[in-house]
């Protein structure tokens, strides 16, 4: 090899170097982390979410679950989120209110469905409602969580609030609502349909899915927060929420899509 030709070699080497530790350095400099506020309810599909969020997008996705009512305190209070999923619009419309959040960031990724469940099998819930053949009926609170609200117009248009509220237990969100269901704590619960039925099949028990005017509908609206508009990572699992993939998950765990 002539020296021309040696040099010629150990230049082009050079820039091969230089490009593959560009190309391998360049998704580790573009990832981005993401802190999400999520209602509880949405736990499950959630999880899923997270996974795929991350294995496409490169970036990281911090949850962090509670009530709506909760996690909406938290941010006025300054909690250092990016994104909240809300399990109803009112909070989201009054972060943008204050300042708090993007108004042109607001969609409604997934419409909640709410249950009467009972761990027991081959019983009609609704029923042992009506009969009043129960000793503790448990629901998410109403002033917290849009389906404790939910739950709550349920009794109200079924007739049975009043012969209900000595035997009500409420809980801080709608997961230790079907906690107190499923340890047995409560012989009936209101809660979310995904939470006992993740596939489309219920898990275990009976339950009664509440008929949509029952209640108000349960619009779940997701919020970019202001602190956060130049965040990739923040925008850009907003967008994969409003994806077809992100749609196909939501609906497996029994949510309907607007």
């Amino acid at each position: 090899m002539t020296p021309r030709c040696k040099h010629f070699h150990r230049t082009c080497l050079r820039h091969f170097s230089l490009i593959v530790a560009l190309l391998m350095s360049a998704p580790l400099s573009q990832a981005e982390e993401v802190l999400a506020a999520v209602a509880s309810n949405f736990t499950a599909p959630m999880k899923e979410i997270a996974r795929r969020f991350e294995d496409t997008s490169g970036h990281k996705l911090t949850v962090s679950l509670g009530s709506s009512g909760k996690l909406f305190a938290q941010i006025r209070h300054g909690a250092p989120f990016d994104v909240f999923l809300s399990a109803d619009q009112e909070k989201p419309q009054k972060l943008i209110a204050a300042g708090a959040a993007q108004a042109d960031s607001q969609f409604t990724y997934a419409l909640g469905r709410l249950a009467l469940w009972s761990a027991q099998t081959d019983v009609d819930p609704l029923q042992m409602l009506k009969a009043g053949d129960y000793r503790r009926l448990a629901l998410a609170n109403p002033r917290l969580a849009p389906y404790g609200e939910a739950a709550k117009r349920t009794l109200e248009h079924l007739n049975v609030a009043n012969a209900a509220r000595p035997k009500l237990v409420t809980g801080e969100n709608i997961n230790q609502t079907w906690q107190f269901v499923s340890t047995g704590n409560a012989q009936l619960g209101f809660v979310a349909l995904s939470q006992i039925m993740p596939n489309g099949e219920l898990s275990n028990g009976s339950a009664w899915v509440i008929p949509a005017d029952h209640h108000q509908p349960v619009k779940q609206d997701a919020v970019l927060l202001s602190r956060s508009t130049s965040n990739p990572a923040a925008v850009a699992l907003l967008a994969f929420l409003r994806s077809e993939e992100a749609a196909a998950i939501i609906k497996r765990y029994g949510y309907d899509m607007p």
